[in-house]
């Protein structure tokens, strides 16, 4: 568990990071000065990885409103049934397009030896959909490639983008397993992401954060020569 303490936010937003499962995979809780909170990803395997973000909810007297997912791939969505479930079936955001994406995990988990998780029920979300939270106001940007629904959630006043497994720090998401699209996920990228403010803190789903002016700059994986195919 850590926060990302190189990142600066207003004082509106708190965000705290856990890292969960065998696969390093990030959940995010993040609330306002409502206690209003949202959690993103929540992909624990274990009791005491769900007594982490439990506790934190508690000791902070938060209120979770609604899980939201930027993709279905089974180690973001591992604790997703029981958590709902625990905070009276809160309402599970996705994009519809990647209900293949769950209805397949049980062949990624059974690739990497992995637990299947349980089957839950999602709210459908499009591009430019607002998800609000107490104060906060999360904008839905479709970002297919990694997924097929793959999303990423942007905070434009708190200039904060969850990005799952979209955009990494110094790279970007793999785009060889059954969904996956790696023309499409640059043209999500190039077109999407990266014409953002520059000071946008980026959230991965693994891995460091980072912000959008760094992996303009620096980014291997989004040199000019790696720019999608065009028919």
């Amino acid at each position: 568990m850590y926060f990302c303490q190189k990142l600066r936010f207003n004082v509106v937003i708190h965000i705290q990071e856990f890292t969960f499962n065998s696969f390093q995979t990030r959940c995010s809780v993040i609330w306002d000065e409502t206690g209003s909170c949202a959690i993103f990803d929540p992909g624990f395997s274990t009791a005491s990885e769900r007594d982490a973000l439990t506790g934190l909810v508690a000791s902070r007297g938060l209120k979770p409103v609604c899980i939201m997912l930027t993709h279905g791939h089974f180690d973001h969505v591992l604790g997703v049934a029981e958590l709902a479930s625990l905070y009276g079936d809160l309402p599970i955001y996705m994009h519809p397009e990647d209900k293949f994406t769950l209805a397949n995990n049980d062949f990624f988990a059974r690739c990497f030896g992995a637990p299947m998780p349980a089957a839950f029920e999602t709210v459908d979300i499009a591009e430019g959909d607002i998800i609000e939270v107490g104060g906060l106001r999360f904008e839905v940007i479709f970002t297919p490639g990694h997924s097929r629904g793959g999303v990423c959630y942007l905070e434009r006043t708190e200039k904060v983008l969850i990005s799952g497994d979209t955009l990494f720090a110094g790279a970007i998401g793999r785009s060889d397993h059954p969904g996956g699209d790696y023309d499409q996920l640059m043209k999500s990228i190039l077109e999407k992401l990266m014409v953002l403010d520059g000071s946008i803190a980026v959230i991965p789903g693994h891995g460091p954060c980072t912000d959008i002016a760094k992996e303009g700059m620096t980014n291997p994986f989004l040199l000019p020569f790696n720019e999608p195919y065009e028919d």
